[in-house]
């Protein structure tokens, strides 16, 4: 029988880390969560987890383990930061590097955080002058 580190045609190929601070308020994680369901959905073949730098299960390293066992050659790690601090900047490469020191067969891509990103800054804006979103307070 093989175990679970055997690559067989129905393993995924692809995986997305969405990467967090994380806290010690559990519920802090909702949106994250919600972010990788939407993610699973779009693209069902491919490993979507949440991990975080610190506060919270899993880090990241136990998610590039879990994703090696099941096969996954090429991982995407989306920073869900809105600001770029030290984390973002130097903690998060330096993690992410080596990651790909300790697992050469997987291709690492570290995109820039997501407040960088024009597109959810524009989304920002007009979430901030939208006068009625029909959600009650």
């Amino acid at each position: 029988m093989a175990g679970p580190e055997t690559v067989n045609a129905r393993s995924p190929r692809r995986g997305v880390v969405l990467f967090g601070h994380g806290s010690r308020d559990p519920a802090w994680r909702a949106p994250m969560d919600a972010v990788a369901a939407r993610v699973q959905a779009r693209a069902p073949g491919t490993l979507v987890r949440c991990a975080f730098l610190e506060l919270m299960a899993p880090d990241l390293p136990s998610v590039a383990a879990e994703f090696t066992a099941a096969g996954v050659r090429h991982v995407t790690v989306l920073p869900l930061f809105l600001g770029v601090g030290r984390h973002a900047r130097e903690d998060l490469p330096a993690i992410v590097q080596e990651l790909g020191q300790a697992h050469p067969e997987v291709e690492w891509r570290l995109r820039p955080a997501v407040g960088e990103d024009p597109r959810l800054v524009d989304l920002l804006a007009t979430l901030a002058l939208q006068e009625d979103d029909g959600l009650e307070a």
